[in-house]
């Protein structure tokens, strides 16, 4: 696909059209990856984007219980005293 660069102030941008928006979730702003001569950009997801949801799942299905206990039947809490 070709774009042409237009002007923006003293820079150039391109322009993206709503259907490549769209397809690839782009909101406000996008990664820049500059790799082996090529100019990567990568709609910006949100770090956890979507962990409270699944959280709030687990929970409700009692799938949040811990798997490894946090103390062991053999620790022995003096030695940190």
């Amino acid at each position: 696909m070709d774009i042409s660069l237009i002007s923006i102030g003293n820079s150039k941008g391109i322009r993206l059209s709503k259907t490549i928006l769209e397809k690839y979730n782009i909101q406000d702003s996008l990664e820049l990856i500059l790799e082996k001569g090529y100019i990567i950009l990568k709609p910006k997801t949100k770090v956890r984007n979507g962990w409270e949801k699944s959280f709030k799942k687990m929970h409700e299905k009692g799938d949040d219980r811990l798997v490894v206990a946090d103390v062991f039947n053999d620790e022995d809490f003096e030695e940190w005293k």
